[in-house]
């Protein structure tokens, strides 16, 4: 098992007080159905973190990606996710689907908290369940690629504290090797900086790099990237 850098250890220590938040709002919710309102606060966090950090909130605040984390990590293949997840048009199909299927729901029940509370509840469990077979199949972020809500932050992100690449890089990969989304910042490194907003800002492969190519805080630059400095690295939220 490849030894976790301090990066990767701070969110694991992070993970553990948010983890238990999605069993416990779903176990609740078959109970208490208005629990389920509780999943607008995480809906709110996403958004609002996106505004001004990027993809932030997903690293160890989200319950659900801490919980894949946490849980699938050890029984995870761990496997290459499959290009599908990433595509544009399967992302922007998720968001409709699932903001169709609650704003119907609403309409149906509307008025009864309890019943828009359990339309809430329902769609959780099955997304968690979705994203735990998918995680054990695969990878345990897997879900993170077609989650809406993080889609909709990947959409916000953009510019949002960008990863550096200087051009010290490599492209040895051990960048890929230890990012939670399987993102691949050495291909960004004649832009200077990643293109990708599916970044959670988390810092392992900013510790993980062997050259020290890769940082939040923008660096001085190569003449080469100097001069590529009014170049957009290609967009890859597929």
């Amino acid at each position: 098992m490849r030894k976790l850098n301090s990066a990767q250890i701070k969110r694991a220590t992070y993970q553990k007080y948010t983890f238990w938040v999605l069993p416990a709002v779903i176990a609740a919710g078959w109970i208490y159905p208005a629990a389920g309102f509780l999943l607008f606060l995480c809906m709110l966090g996403a958004v609002g973190f996106a505004l001004y950090k990027g993809r932030s909130w997903c690293n160890w605040m989200c319950p659900r990606g801490a919980f894949y984390d946490l849980l699938l990590g050890k029984i995870s293949r761990n496997v290459q996710i499959p290009g599908f997840f990433r595509k544009k048009s399967v992302r922007i199909f998720m968001v409709l689907l699932i903001m169709s299927v609650i704003g119907i729901q609403f309409y149906q029940v509307w008025g009864n908290l309890n019943s828009m509370g359990l339309v809430l509840i329902r769609l959780l469990t099955i997304t968690t369940a979705a994203g735990i077979i998918f995680g054990t199949l695969f990878h345990p972020r897997t879900w993170c690629h077609i989650c809406p809500m993080g889609t909709i932050a990947n959409w916000l992100s953009k510019g949002k504290k960008p990863l550096y690449i200087s051009d010290n890089c490599v492209s040895c990969k051990l960048c890929t090797k230890v990012c939670p989304m399987q993102l691949k910042p050495y291909d960004y490194k004649g832009f200077a900086v990643m293109g990708d907003n599916d970044c959670l800002k988390c810092s392992s492969c900013v510790e993980a790099c062997p050259k020290k190519a890769l940082s939040f805080s923008k660096v001085v630059q190569s003449n080469f990237q100097e001069s590529r400095k009014h170049s957009y690295p290609p967009e890859i939220m597929r």
